[in-house]
């Protein structure tokens, strides 16, 4: 396979006063592009092109880069999360639907939904070119989906979706660790901080699912009802309750991760999706899919304060004034 390619090399980074609060970028699937909106009116200031069918957003660790995955382009968008700008386009990514990078950035990891294979690449910035190599394609029937990698950049975890199956990958070695059954048609997962709770939405039912994987062989520990299509997470950042969107019963969950219980229910609009928690810990930003809008929920008076128009099937909803993740 080829390497990746660079399309477009990245801009000089603009200076912004500090006060500045930065934009919120809502991805639109079906509209093969990203919303930038106004942090302050709350208003759509222009739409970024991205590739075909962009399922993903994803905020590079050292927070310089938004990354968009184009799965039907074979392709990433980065662009500035400051200045919203295009940065790059790197193409020769086969498929990447889902993608995350280890806390560390030695480690790529895409997930081919279409394709039903795991790619784990090898991060080379000072390869201006290519900087990302493919370490290993990993067969994943059926349907991979979401992507979760610990702490200490050891092990990703894959949820697989068609074949309702999880799947760990040990980074260093690019070899499956084990394969287990979960609950039906899992999508997001979220690792806990202590690195041993796996949190996996089951978006064919009505649970969050609560796996051990501290040992050799994960453990089932709990299995949290919260709502038709338990779908995506975003963490507080407190380190304690973690947010489910409940995609059919168009509410969000607040999860207690030491109770393993549903401490409060949100209204997420027409279809709720991926989220983002702004930093004064109170504004719940959420694509709402259906309704081709985000959704604004005031975590104090548990309501929806606005809803922003923005594209075809939004998806991924991030921002660099974020709350801890």
């Amino acid at each position: 396979m080829a390497a990746p390619t660079t399309a477009l090399r990245p801009p000089a980074v603009a200076t912004v006063a500090p006060a500045a609060r930065r934009p919120i970028f809502v991805l639109n699937s079906l509209d093969d592009s990203i919303s930038v909106i106004d942090p302050v009116s709350y208003t759509e200031l222009r739409r970024i092109p991205t590739g075909k069918e962009p399922h993903h957003l994803y905020l590079t660790p050292d927070e310089k880069s938004l990354l968009v995955a184009n799965a039907l382009s074979d392709s990433l968008t980065f662009v500035d999360p400051v200045t919203a700008q295009v940065q790059r386009v790197l193409t020769g990514i086969v498929d990447p639907y889902q993608l995350r990078f280890s806390p560390d950035m030695k480690w790529f990891v895409t997930a081919a939904n279409r394709l039903d294979h795991i790619d784990i690449y090898r991060w080379v910035p000072q390869d201006s070119a290519a900087p990302l190599k493919l370490a290993k394609r990993i067969p994943a029937p059926k349907t991979p989906s979401h992507i979760t990698i610990d702490s200490r950049s050891t092990v990703a975890y894959v949820s697989l979706q068609d074949s309702s199956e999880l799947i760990a990958i040990d980074l260093a070695t690019q070899q499956p660790r084990w394969k287990i059954p979960v609950g039906k048609l899992p999508a997001d997962v979220y690792l806990a901080p202590d690195d041993k709770r796996l949190f996996v939405g089951l978006t064919g039912d009505r649970f969050v699912e609560v796996w051990d994987v501290a040992g050799a062989q994960p453990r089932l520990i709990q299995r949290i009802e919260t709502g038709e299509a338990a779908h995506a997470f975003r963490a507080m950042g407190d380190r304690r309750h973690l947010f489910v969107s409940n995609r059919v019963a168009n509410t969000i969950s607040q999860i207690d991760m030491q109770t393993l219980k549903v401490v409060k229910t949100l209204p997420g609009g027409n279809g709720p999706d991926c989220m983002d928690l702004l930093a004064d810990g109170r504004t719940l930003l959420v694509s709402s899919r259906w309704a081709r809008k985000m959704s604004v929920v005031d975590l104090q008076t548990q309501q929806i304060v606005r809803q922003v128009p923005v594209g075809r099937s939004p998806h991924g909803v991030w921002t660099l004034d974020h709350a801890p993740r």
